[in-house]
């Protein structure tokens, strides 16, 4: 399955942050969209960053007085791995785990397209295999009725 099909396929929500915003704001966002981490996108909607909970939480364990006064430009990761929405998603899990991320952008030039987790890649690759047992089983069936 493409990146971009899965996107579809799932009609993900993009929920994105500004760098300007406080951490507390988007660990609320977080926390209320059950998710790990999102895209930071500035003013005109470009990607600049990454903010994850891991981001959050070493911040805290840092500086926990000051932790409500930062902003995601602070701490947000600024140099982002991404993919394109015709990769696939065993490509998509392989760069993950290439670079020790559980999140990743999918873009389409400078356009923020969606956003992958790895979680959402083993999905994928299970409905995959599935796919394949099921057509393997019929292939064995038809071949011992011959």
């Amino acid at each position: 399955m493409r990146v971009g099909n899965f996107l579809k396929a799932s009609r993900q929500q993009l929920v994105t942050c500004a760098p300007e915003e406080t951490v507390e704001t988007v660990a609320v966002r977080l926390s209320s969209c059950d998710i790990g981490a999102m895209p930071v996108c500035d003013a005109g909607g470009a990607l600049v960053g990454v903010i994850s909970e891991r981001d959050l939480v070493r911040a805290f364990a840092r500086d926990s007085a000051r932790f409500r006064e930062r902003r995601v430009r602070d701490l947000m990761s600024r140099e982002v791995v991404a993919c394109a929405p015709d990769e696939s998603m065993a490509a998509a899990e392989k760069l993950m785990n290439d670079h020790h991320i559980r999140h990743l952008p999918v873009v389409e030039g400078a356009r923020l397209l969606g956003f992958v987790s790895i979680g959402d890649t083993i999905v994928a690759r299970r409905g995959e295999t599935r796919d394949e047992v099921n057509v393997l089983r019929d292939a064995v069936i038809a071949a011992s009725h011959v």
